[in-house]
């Protein structure tokens, strides 16, 4: 896959992943997660839902995520920080993505603490990675080793549709 420029060679074109987070915790993470993967993936644009998108209509916003956001992307990882599992876009990014039928990635951020062997996730990822359709990783495996996402984007493609589950009722509100 790439653009031919008449000279028999072609520009690769590198996979374009959604990003979600919470802009106002964890902007950091995404700033230095989109330095060490430039070179291998193209993150769609850092835009904070409620600034871009200024409607109260939730139907109108969830067609505006697929449709400007996760169109022409083939996954969505989510960097899940301590409050992240509180925001409502979050969620509804994560549910778009579903209903696309798109691969899920959870990466873990550093501020995410683990209790009992475990961590708070967004519910409607954590569904999903109880069903074995979306994967979880740790942010600082990819941050290190870019390939780590590669490795994770292919398990998370390779999980079968049919394990998706978005039966959770839509967040109404941030927690």
């Amino acid at each position: 896959m790439g653009t031919n420029f008449g000279l028999g060679t072609k520009i690769p074109v590198k996979p374009r992943i959604f990003v979600s987070y919470h802009h106002k915790n964890d902007q950091g993470y995404y700033n230095a997660l989109a330095v060490a993967l430039q070179q291998s993936y193209g993150l769609v644009a850092d835009n904070s839902l409620d600034r871009q998108i200024d409607s109260d209509n939730t139907e109108y916003i969830m067609r505006k995520i697929r449709e400007d956001y996760l169109t022409g992307t083939s996954c969505t990882v989510v960097l899940c920080g301590s409050d992240t599992h509180l925001r409502k876009f979050v969620d509804w990014e994560i549910m778009a993505t579903l209903q696309k039928q798109h691969a899920l990635v959870g990466l873990r951020l550093p501020t995410l603490p683990i209790v009992n062997d475990g961590c708070i996730k967004p519910a409607r990822l954590q569904d999903n990675i109880d069903s074995g359709f979306a994967v979880w990783g740790w942010y600082e495996d990819v941050y290190r080793d870019p390939s780590k996402l590669a490795a994770l984007v292919h398990m998370a493609r390779s999980n079968s549709s049919s394990l998706i589950d978005n039966t959770r009722a839509r967040r109404v509100r941030n927690g």
